[in-house]
């Protein structure tokens, strides 16, 4: 068993000796459940059925409010909170993507590959213009010019954020070639430090896809991606879809990552049901309580790396992303999720008098609303359980470092 393995697995043991299971939690409603009866009772004048909305309230192992809490609602985004949870458990926040560029057939002295150029995919889910033109420049310092033969991909090569590997294929032979750049590269070539030189790898055949790389192949370079930690953070502020699918993949697909997350966190089956790694559909289910477990056993997993839930998610305030321009409390580490008539939010609130965990799931339209119900309810409950003056270090991101 690797080391990893093994701290995951002491993590869950802590979660259990920690009252974190949902099992262990008290199912009374708290001081909060009064607030919670007014918001609903606010939201039923102007149409939005009870039967449609879910809450989870929590300090500690207190329940302070709730309603529907186990009742498995759609969680749109908030999908991407147990993605994140399977990816930290199977590959550890160090973890890093290798693309693999490989050769068939001699170079001359003239910087010709009498060959093919082969690239074995790692599942790197960010490998964007940029990587290509650090690797084109990387092989033109291994002295290659040109391409002869084709550009042949094996495995799971994504770039752009493109799950169709031809297509990702294509995109590369144009980023390895500043002849071939499209505007768009051309642009992004413009935020790299300056003097950085523009690549020329000229590919004369096609792009290909193969199924395994050939035995006389020579590696010619590796590139790793960030760490693990870093991509998760990514995906989270922009609710990146394409990540959160390539990531899912990486672990074993949707099944998988209910498995992983479900057995962190301590979920019912009932109370956690995936199609998919980043939301997309009403079939992605989740229950008010299980969200917030989830954010739990992340915080659990990541705090033993010196690190926190800011290091994945985003700090109202502090980040950029999908709920830089939304009216939420500052401080509150959080992930959202939109879909049609559906409005999603759940995190941990920092407050004077402790963390406050919360999810708020929400069905019905115009979404306006629903949201604005979320901003003033957090609001509200910043307020009264006070504001802290600066983010608690137990919050801030690397606190290890």
């Amino acid at each position: 068993m690797s080391r990893w393995r093994r701290g995951v697995r002491a993590g869950v043991g802590l979660l259990s000796a920690a009252g974190l299971w949902l099992g262990a939690l008290p199912s009374s409603p708290g001081s909060l459940q009064p607030q919670v009866q007014i918001h609903l009772a606010q939201l039923a004048r102007r149409g939005f059925s009870p039967r449609g909305q879910g809450v989870w309230l929590q300090r500690g192992d207190q329940v302070l409010g709730q309603h529907q809490g186990s009742t498995p609602l759609p969680a749109a985004s908030l999908t991407k909170v147990a993605t994140t949870l399977a990816a930290l458990q199977q590959l550890g926040p160090q973890h890093r993507f290798v693309t693999t560029w490989l050769a068939t057939g001699p170079l001359t002295a003239k910087g010709v590959l009498q060959g093919d150029l082969w690239v074995l995919g790692g599942g790197d889910p960010f490998f964007v213009w940029e990587e290509a033109f650090l690797v084109g420049n990387a092989l033109n310092a291994r002295g290659i010019r040109q391409v002869r033969g084709d550009l042949v991909v094996v495995g799971r090569f994504y770039m752009n954020f493109s799950l169709d590997v031809a297509r990702s294929g294509a995109l590369l032979q144009r980023g390895l070639d500043a002849r071939r750049w499209p505007p768009e590269a051309q642009i992004q070539f413009q935020t790299l430090p300056p003097g950085t030189p523009k690549p020329q790898v000229e590919i004369l055949g096609s792009v290909r896809i193969a199924q395994q790389i050939p035995a006389n192949a020579q590696v010619l370079l590796r590139h790793e991606s960030p760490p693990l930690i870093h991509l998760l953070k990514l995906m989270n502020l922009y609710s990146n879809n394409s990540m959160a699918e390539m990531l899912a993949t990486a672990v074993g697909g949707a099944d998988q990552v209910a498995q992983l997350a479900r057995e962190a966190a301590g979920i019912p089956p009932a109370e956690l049901q995936l199609v998919n790694g980043s939301g997309l559909g009403v079939e992605n289910r989740i229950s008010p309580r299980a969200s917030v477990a989830l954010f739990q056993a992340i915080q659990l997993l990541l705090e033993k790396q010196g690190l926190s839930l800011a290091d994945a998610f985003a700090v109202v305030g502090q980040d950029g992303g999908v709920l830089e321009r939304r009216l939420l409390p500052e401080g509150m580490i959080a992930k959202s999720g939109t879909l049609s008539g559906i409005s999603t939010l759940a995190g941990v609130l920092p407050t004077e008098r402790g963390d406050i965990w919360f999810a708020l799931m929400n069905n019905g339209a115009p979404l306006a609303d629903l949201r604005a119900w979320q901003e003033q309810f957090l609001s509200q409950l910043q307020s009264q359980y006070g504001a802290p003056a600066t983010l608690p270090e137990r919050w801030r991101e690397g606190r290890s470092h």
